[in-house]
Formats: structure tokens, C-alpha cells, sequence
């Protein structure tokens, strides 16, 4: 049991640190009032999956799952 709760405490900081890491990277959404007009709709923002804000995007809601199951797997562990 204490095998599992090892594997899952380092998959927990390494998520942890992904998520950090990939919200600092990501840029601030402010498109103005460009967005109220449908400005902010371009070529690259139908694209935007293959770009790199796309993969940081990608990066981040895995990184929050994995450490959302981690923290739930450790906490019922610990009972």
C-alpha cells in the first residue's frame, strides 16, 4: 500500500508542477472589444488546437485531471 501511495505522491507533484508550468506559459486573454465584434475569430484562432497556446491548453486539463484522481486516490488512501 505504501508503494501506491509513493507512485501516486510523485505523479501528484510532477502533475502539480505541469500545471504551474503550463499556466505561466499560457497568454492572457485580452482581445478588448475586438471580441465583442467577432474580431478576435482569425485564421489562427480556428487553428488554434495545432498551435502552442493550443498544446499549453492540452497540457494544462490533463495536468489538472491527473492531479485531481491523484489527490482523490491519495486522500482515500490515507483513510
Amino acid at each position: 500500500m505504501q508503494a501506491i501511495k509513493a507512485i501516486c505522491t510523485i505523479l501528484l507533484v510532477i502533475s502539480s508542477l505541469i500545471v504551474i508550468v503550463s499556466v505561466l506559459l499560457q497568454s492572457g486573454e485580452t482581445s478588448g472589444l475586438g471580441a465583442i465584434a467577432g474580431g478576435a475569430e482569425t485564421f489562427f484562432g480556428k487553428n488554434k488546437a495545432k498551435s502552442y497556446e493550443g498544446k499549453l491548453a492540452l497540457a494544462t486539463k490533463i495536468g489538472a485531471c491527473v492531479f485531481i484522481t491523484m489527490s482523490l486516490i491519495i486522500a482515500a488512501i490515507s483513510r
